[in-house]
């Protein structure tokens, strides 16, 4: 057994989890009651007898570790006492499904006090409510509340602060956390190495995908974080490219296109990995691609070292832009100094979104504060704003795209376009996109790149060869 697998053997921390809302909740001001979260529910697709994929609720996760659906929890904060409950057996449900986890087996599994069944919860809550007198709040998120739950006995019961507590609570992970992310990291590091090698007889974008999601499956992680993007050739110029389904031979030039960019990450036990790699398709990248792909990397290796605790994230997003600019000006394709195309944006067009965002139970985890409607473009679209805290784990993943939608606007705009030579530009239109992306925890002294997928393009290229 590994040190990851041997962390991972314990229970997830769910009391552990329970505490810091408990302290979050009691820096607002509220103190005592009870924290109560519902699971998932089970639904049918339309129209059909069987479930919809089922995906549990962050919030009922990370304070239980408990994966079944139609449970629920209650936390009581003054007597610190975490109580699970599950549904009571279904003999109908016993004779398509089996027998599902009994109590016993529930409290030895997950880290809580109490295992009880469902039809419990209200008499539980009573209980709480009589033991704190005529002052107790019961804390439960708003529209994750089942019909006949009751809070009766509670002074009060607050449906705005507990989503935003565990949300922000969430962003600072824990040991057990941060194995969870590196064993997702790990299957999908053998999932991208499979995709790569997939590349090599593939003639569709959907054997790439086909390759990883198998890998991933075959590794222990049957969930994938988001949908795969692999996305060849200029296909690779969208962001979130999600058709998956193109020829990987150009219909014009009967040739085989030159790369392809796989954004892909398996999901463990609800933890996520979310990574980026460009790779060629013909063994070497074409010199345009090459180009670019050393620019991105270096985008990335130069803001990963900057990384560690209390870093302001809008510098290193700013740094990824300086970066590219002086590649982009090295090879021709942007005019001027550094400093005024950095003043002008001129960099957006090329590298539009943000640097990265939180990881961790969401592919775009909670407490980042994004400010949309931000009018300055370079940083309109991040995800993560203010400094960093120890503890938790950030993507970094900036690119550089040749999408004419976001390009051309710059090129009709009579103070924007000399900064652009037109000319060398369309030698690399065929390049598409090239982004790369890891998974990095910030602790005090610096950072922990959990990514361990190749990305030099010595490395690529061997592979793909």
């Amino acid at each position: 057994m590994t040190s990851l697998d041997s962390i991972l053997a314990d229970k997830y921390p769910a009391k552990a989890h329970a505490r810091r809302v408990a302290e979050g909740l009691k820096a607002l001001g509220h103190s005592g009651g009870a924290i109560y979260l519902e699971a998932q529910k089970t639904r049918l697709i339309e129209d059909n007898d069987e479930p919809v994929p089922f995906r549990q609720r962050r919030p009922f996760f990370y304070l239980s570790g408990c994966l079944l659906p139609d449970s629920s929890l209650v936390y009581n904060i003054d007597s610190d006492q975490l109580t699970l409950f599950i549904p009571p057996i279904n003999p109908d449900d016993v004779i398509w499904s089996g027998l599902p986890l009994s109590a016993v087996e529930a409290l030895q599994r997950y880290d809580v006090d109490n295992v009880l069944e469902t039809t419990e919860v209200n008499a539980t809550l009573a209980d709480i409510a009589a033991s704190h007198g005529n002052n107790s709040t019961a804390f439960a998120i708003a529209e994750q509340v089942s019909e006949g739950t009751k809070f009766e006995g509670f002074s009060e019961t607050n449906f705005n602060v507990l989503k935003e507590v565990i949300e922000r609570t969430r962003v600072v992970k824990d040991s057990y956390e941060i194995a969870l992310l590196r064993k997702a990291n790990d299957i999908s590091a053998k999932g991208h190495i499979a995709a790569i090698k997939a590349s090599k007889s593939a003639t569709n974008e959907r054997e790439i995908e086909a390759a990883f999601i198998a890998t991933c499956i075959a590794n222990g992680a049957r969930e994938q974080s988001y949908h795969p993007i692999v996305a060849c050739g200029q296909n690779g110029a969208t962001l979130h490219y999600g058709k998956n389904d193109e020829d990987l031979i150009d219909p014009v030039t009967k040739r085989r296109k030159d790369n392809v960019l796989i954004d892909a990450g398996a999901e463990y036990r609800t933890y996520c990995a979310d990574i980026t790699r460009a790779i060629p398709l013909n063994g070497k990248f074409l010199p345009e691609t090459r180009q670019i792909y050393e620019i991105v990397l270096r985008m990335q290796l130069e803001c990963i070292d900057m990384l560690k605790e209390g870093v302001q994230w809008e510098d290193v997003h700013a740094h990824a832009h300086r970066v590219a600019i002086r590649g982009l000006l090295e090879l021709g394709i942007l005019r001027g100094s550094e400093d005024e195309l950095f003043d002008k944006r001129i960099s957006v067009a090329f590298f539009p979104h943000g640097l990265g965002h939180y990881l961790g139970m969401d592919t775009h985890d909670t407490g980042g504060n994004p400010n949309y409607e931000d009018t300055d473009t370079m940083f309109r679209y991040l995800r993560v704003r203010g400094r960093l805290p120890a503890g938790s784990v950030i993507t970094v993943e900036p690119g550089i795209y040749f999408c004419r939608f976001i390009i051309e606007p710059f090129l009709k705009n009579p103070d924007l376009q000399k900064y652009i030579d037109v000319d060398t530009l369309n030698r690399y239109w065929l390049v598409g996109g090239v982004r790369i992306e890891d998974n990095v925890h910030i602790t005090k002294d610096g950072h922990d790149n959990l990514t361990t997928a190749p990305k030099t393009i010595e490395e690529v290229e061997s592979l793909a060869a």
